[in-house]
């Protein structure tokens, strides 16, 4: 049986000759007509079926645009909190491997790092390894870390503006680094954070972590502790991530979302953002 489908073709620039032929193309094939949201997004609504759906974003992928397939128009007022990953997801690098980097080891972390999220290592036993790998480093090389290179994703500013206008929450759950989440936060103005406490003694860096570690299991327990003391159920979440240690707390999620992410989690995602910026999200929670 065919399912009702809300389907959203969208680009981080205005849609050119080849994408809206492409959207109009769908449109025909789905006998539905093609509504414009503005000039670099559009939508349908058709009932189709998995192999259908799955052509089709095929086909828009291939115009370098992302599709997104929901069963119901929502709106970002349906929800009342708004969860990320830091490393990869709001920010563009992995400060541990940017850390690592300051004593030469960036290939060797890096290498843990994109195993690790791709879900072949263990989230805990690779930070242990990876953070083992940083003891001497001098504790003044995170503060250049985050001045020289820690960068905003495209579209952060504005999607966490937008939700904060919404009346959403934010909260920023990472397997990094409370150095870089509470910096992140107060730039951002979040409501929360919770991430790993690197131990420093004496001005350096011992190569441990110190309390929980942020796991996966840890990330889904803090988005389901955030909702409760919201009194909201987790369904009225939007948790984005691009790690398999992202995928429990989006599995629990009312919309998940995979930002530039390994294809494990693009697979589980409700909707992926391969092209657009954060900001992708308002083309389909656009009413």
């Amino acid at each position: 049986m065919n399912s009702p489908q809300f389907l959203t073709l969208h680009s981080p620039q205005a849609l050119n000759a080849a994408q809206l032929a492409c959207a109009n193309a769908i449109a025909t094939q789905a006998g539905a007509s093609l509504q414009t949201l503005h000039d670099a997004a559009v939508r349908l609504h058709t009932s189709a079926s998995d192999e259908q759906i799955a052509a089709w974003r095929a086909m828009a992928e291939a115009q370098q645009l992302d599709f997104a397939a929901l069963p119901e128009q929502r709106s970002l007022q349906d929800f009342g909190l708004l969860a990320m990953d830091m490393d990869s997801t709001l920010i563009t690098i992995e400060c541990i491997d940017e850390i690592a980097d300051m004593q030469g080891l960036k290939p060797q972390v890096s290498e843990i790092t994109e195993a690790a999220m791709r879900g072949e290592l263990d989230f805990q036993e690779s930070l242990k390894r990876r953070v083992a790998l940083l003891k001497g480093l001098d504790a003044s090389a995170l503060q250049r870390v985050y001045e020289e290179r820690l960068q905003l994703s495209p579209g952060a500013e504005r999607l966490i503006a937008a939700a904060q206008a919404a009346g959403l929450r934010t909260l920023l759950v990472s397997g990094g680094f409370t150095f870089f989440t509470e910096r992140v936060k107060e730039r951002l103005n979040l409501s929360f954070h919770h991430s790993n406490v690197l131990e420093i003694e004496d001005g350096k860096l011992t190569g441990r972590v110190t309390g929980v570690i942020v796991d996966a299991e840890e990330k889904r327990r803090t988005v389901e502790s955030v909702c409760q003391q919201l009194n909201i159920p987790t369904s009225a979440a939007i948790v984005m991530g691009d790690g398999a240690n992202d995928l429990k707390m989006m599995h629990i999620a009312g919309l998940s979302v995979a930002f530039r992410a390994k294809p494990v989690v693009r697979q589980q995602a409700s909707i992926a953002l391969n092209v657009c910026g954060l900001d992708g999200v308002l083309n389909v929670l656009q009413s």
